[in-house]
């Protein structure tokens, strides 16, 4: 495969791990070209693994992974690209590819299973272990670290939320992008169109004009999961089996590595 005439920046998130917010802000800084989720159609509508709920699906959105690979080549030729995607979508298929996967720059965002499986479970009470998606994330973060021989960069959603500029702008730092203050708010109540494909999973981020803060504690959390997973037991089994995937990429994120 031919080097990329642009960069092209990738994303890998988990779901509700606030991954639409910082998508957003990648938008506002205005130098990147930016792909929402494209990947979600090799997994849901490829592979057919299951009807994805509050998703209208595109007709002209490619569905195999070799042409949604040559759909982000193809905008790269034009000017960098940024792409937000969940690492579940993509595993393994994506290590048959390590050419690929070696000229992209890539970060996590990771975001407490807690708060994020219990945001899930409101939009999509059927959900699977898998699509929880940590697990994906750590067993990505390490084949691209042997494959480039470099860790790439985390991030936590909470860390964002306490200091946006800090914590962005450290990203943008390891991925060779410049700081852009503008990109840090927006218009409330204005979405992308590729976002309307799936408007109920993001109503959050276009309520607000900016990134918007949980106001929960850390105790009121696991309090409220403790009492969700009663009525749902299937999500303490879920972040028994997530959390150590949790914790790894955690204790390498920016905020504590420096």
């Amino acid at each position: 495969m031919q080097p990329s005439a642009h960069p092209i920046f990738l994303l890998w998130a988990h779901p509700r791990s606030m991954s639409t917010a910082l998508e957003r802000v990648m938008r506002e800084r205005g130098d990147c070209h930016c792909l929402h989720e494209p990947f979600l159609y090799y997994y849901y509508i490829h592979l057919g693994r299951r009807d994805f709920p509050h998703f209208d699906a595109s007709p002209d959105q490619p569905r195999s992974f070799d042409d949604i690979v040559d759909l982000i080549h193809g905008e790269s030729r034009h000017r960098p690209v940024f792409v937000k995607d969940m690492a579940y979508y993509v595993m393994p298929e994506i290590m048959r590819h390590p050419e690929m996967a070696g000229q992209l720059r890539h970060a996590f965002l990771i975001r407490d299973p807690r708060r994020t499986l219990m945001s899930y479970y409101r939009l999509d009470p059927n959900f699977s272990c898998e699509e929880a998606g940590l697990e994906a994330q750590w067993r990505l973060f390490r084949w691209i670290t042997a494959l480039t021989g470099v860790e790439p960069p985390v991030v936590r959603a909470e860390d964002i939320q306490r200091d946006p500029r800090a914590t962005v702008g450290a990203l943008w730092e390891r991925l060779g992008l410049g700081f852009v203050e503008e990109a840090f708010s927006w218009q409330a109540g204005e979405a992308p169109r590729d976002w309307e494909q799936m408007g109920a999973w993001h109503d959050r981020t276009v309520r607000h004009a900016g990134i918007a803060r949980d106001p929960r504690a850390d105790a009121e959390v696991r309090a409220e999961f403790q009492t969700f997973a009663g009525k749902a037991p299937a999500l303490k089994a879920y972040l028994d089996h997530h959390w150590p995937y949790y914790l790894e990429l955690s204790s390498r994120s920016l905020s504590v590595r420096g």
